[in-house]
């Protein structure tokens, strides 16, 4: 398993805009065969903040889904609605060892 947090900080005037975004990349994210869970949060006491958490059932599968159009077009689509750059943090499976979803 192959997890990635993404925090996302948006400019106030762009949340609804993000969000619609963000849903539409995750829509066409699950239907890819290495990705087991896309979902995306809006932080309750500040809705300009949202972390995206990506579930992969093996480590190549990220770097497959970065290939998309739909992530392109994520990528082109909210870069000028950043408050700040988006950060990631990687994660694998501590326990259980080796497992995949």
């Amino acid at each position: 398993m192959y997890v990635m947090i993404v925090y996302c900080h948006v400019k106030p005037e762009f949340v609804d805009a993000f969000k619609a975004a963000c849903v539409e990349n995750a829509r066409n994210s699950v239907q890819e065969a290495g990705c087991a869970q896309f979902d995306v949060l809006q932080q309750q006491d500040d809705p300009t903040r949202f972390v995206l958490y990506e579930a992969y059932r093996t480590a190549d599968a990220h770097p497959k889904h970065r290939e998309t159009a739909h992530f392109a077009t994520w990528r082109d689509t909210v870069a000028d609605m950043m408050a700040e750059p988006r950060s990631a943090v990687k994660f694998g499976n501590a326990f259980p060892e080796d497992s995949a979803w």
